[in-house]
């Protein structure tokens, strides 16, 4: 089952440092295929914001979202408003789950649907030169409020903040969710794919009217950091996000239901024809999810439980990345995304590179409108959607630097070109 949460911020013209915004919540709810009995999520809300003296706002106590039913009336919106949003505001949510009927593998997926400008007051124009309304997602609101999600628990009444799951600006928080980022049911943050806790299941979402849950909750934190100015002014941002629960007999939790397409390649410890001084066993889900404004690429790596990680360079010191793509899928790979912590890149850890018709550039800042993100065991490129067609090719070749294994994500490993693309993994929408 699927349980969807939005939340979309209009801004319009405010006075002084402020933004005004509307934030919505709404629900979806489809089936997914499950391999054997019946689920049911429900989803306990509570929410609550702090703007000063401008206003305070919680939700009622009792809200939650089952499929339609939301806070017990059917095609009931769960609606938060946000008006005059400014330096300084905060809101949290805590999310937490009734798992009707079975244990079950829970995900947390989301994207940023919008960022916009809407123009410019006199006071922005003073701080921010990128002209009036240049064009959708060049809005500043998303890269300047901060969001934290944390596992948390409910402890005598009161919650109990947990570990950190991600915390970053809006922008790369949605990019991550956006490639899907896998829950735990034991709240440990640096569980791996396939070996994480499943959420428990319960009898019933309520006893005698208390929300039944499990002791896991997800707990949503942002706010707009004081030192940020005029430069948000008339902005606004759109996003949304869902909890996705599967059941987890017969199923090992590395189903990534926030994406359209994965390809699994393993480590290999033999591209040597000789052991390696530090091999490690493993593999690289390589994950394309197409959203409404940007291509993410995610590249999550699951290591085995030898203390070996593919990505730690405490493991491997020169460990690396680097993505080609074709673009077009034409035959030719139009530029490089590049993950490397040792490199000292221009985006450290990231950078980009060009084909110049058969060599690449030197090293630069990821383009604009591109993205990048690393949380745990995964890499997460965004994509203008102008920049990436609906079909399209990559080659992805991680590197240990020769100390342990390789992974080509390649259709034809034992031909890696960087170059020509006609052996590359195709994606199509």
């Amino acid at each position: 089952m699927l349980v969807g949460l939005g939340a979309v911020g209009v801004a319009s013209a405010g006075a002084g440092l402020g933004t005004t915004a509307y934030f919505n919540d709404t629900e979806t709810f489809t089936n997914n295929e499950l391999t054997a009995g019946e689920l049911d999520l429900f989803v306990h809300v509570d929410y609550s914001e702090d703007q000063g003296s401008y206003a305070q706002y919680s939700t009622p106590d009792g809200t939650f979202i089952d499929g339609n039913v939301v806070g017990g009336g059917e095609g009931e919106p769960l609606s938060i408003q946000v008006s005059d949003l400014k330096p300084g505001d905060s809101g949290e949510g805590e999310f937490c789950f009734s798992i009707v009927d079975n244990p079950a593998y829970m995900w947390m997926c989301g994207e940023l649907t919008a960022n916009e400008e809407n123009g410019q007051t006199e006071p922005e124009t003073d701080v921010d030169t990128t002209g009036g309304d240049p064009g959708e997602g060049m809005g500043e609101l998303a890269d300047a409020m901060e969001v934290t999600i944390s596992y948390c628990t409910e402890v005598e009444g009161e919650t109990v903040i947990g570990e950190e799951i991600i915390s970053d600006s809006l922008a790369n928080v949605m990019l991550a969710l956006q490639a899907g980022v896998p829950l735990s049911g034991d709240g440990d943050s640096s569980a791996p794919l396939d070996g994480r806790a499943p959420f428990e299941g319960v009898d019933s979402p309520f006893v005698d009217e208390v929300p039944n849950i499990a002791e896991q909750c997800v707990c949503v934190e942002w706010e707009v950091p004081v030192e940020v100015g005029n430069e948000i002014q008339t902005d606004s941002v759109a996003f949304d996000f869902e909890f996705y629960a599967e059941q987890s007999r017969h199923n090992d939790g590395t189903n990534n239901p926030c994406v359209d397409e994965t390809v699994v390649t393993a480590y290999d410890n033999d591209h040597k024809g000789r052991p390696l001084a530090n091999p490690t066993d493993g593999n690289v889900y390589t994950s394309v999810s197409y959203g409404e404004d940007q291509v993410v690429l995610s590249f999550t790596f699951v290591d085995d439980d030898d203390g070996v990680d593919f990505l730690d360079t405490a493991d491997y010191s020169s460990t690396n990345l680097p993505v080609a793509v074709d673009a077009d899928a034409d035959g030719t790979h139009d530029w490089q995304l590049i993950w490397n912590p040792s490199a000292a890149l221009p985006d450290d850890p990231f950078g980009y590179q060009e084909n110049n018709g058969g060599t690449y550039s030197s090293s630069m800042s990821l383009p604009a409108g591109f993205a990048a993100e690393k949380f745990g065991n995964t890499i997460v490129f965004g994509v203008p959607r102008s920049e990436i067609a609906s079909t399209f090719r990559l080659l992805a070749f991680g590197s240990t630097g020769g100390e342990g294994p390789i992974a080509k994500v390649n259709d034809d490993p034992a031909s890696l070109d960087f170059y020509n693309s006609a052996n590359a993994v195709e994606f199509s929408e």
